[in-house]
């Protein structure tokens, strides 16, 4: 199993590339796109593999601000041109910013998996 990690104070990021699995815990706050660089850089890299399916696991991601959904959105909306490649977005009830925030995300790329528990 090849794990690759993004840390900060509050959060993790973690990709798994054997399951083509990036998994977000904590909650993430930061200043803007040049701070989610690194974040964004470990989606690209998962997705740079052309994979059948690719997962984003935010069931325990307490909290997102707006530049982090910002991240996220443009990273979806580039998947529109990714052929091929089925994102599958896991999300959590528990988690109140999730509900509305990810199934905006379904807008953007209609063939989003979008499953929240």
């Amino acid at each position: 199993m090849t794990v690759q990690e993004v840390k900060g104070e509050d959060y993790v990021v973690e990709y798994d590339s054997d399951s083509t699995t990036v998994k977000f815990r904590g909650e993430l706050a930061l200043g803007g796109p040049k701070e989610y660089a690194p974040i964004n850089a470990l989606l690209a890299e998962a997705i740079g593999s052309s994979p059948d399916v690719m997962t984003i696991d935010l069931r325990e991601l307490a909290f997102l601000n707006s530049s982090g959904i910002s991240m996220l959105s443009k990273f979806v909306l580039g998947l529109r041109k990714q052929k091929g490649t089925q994102l599958v977005i896991l999300g959590s009830n528990d988690m109140p910013w999730q509900g509305k925030s990810l199934k905006n995300l379904q807008k953007f790329l209609p063939s989003l998996k979008l499953e929240i528990e």
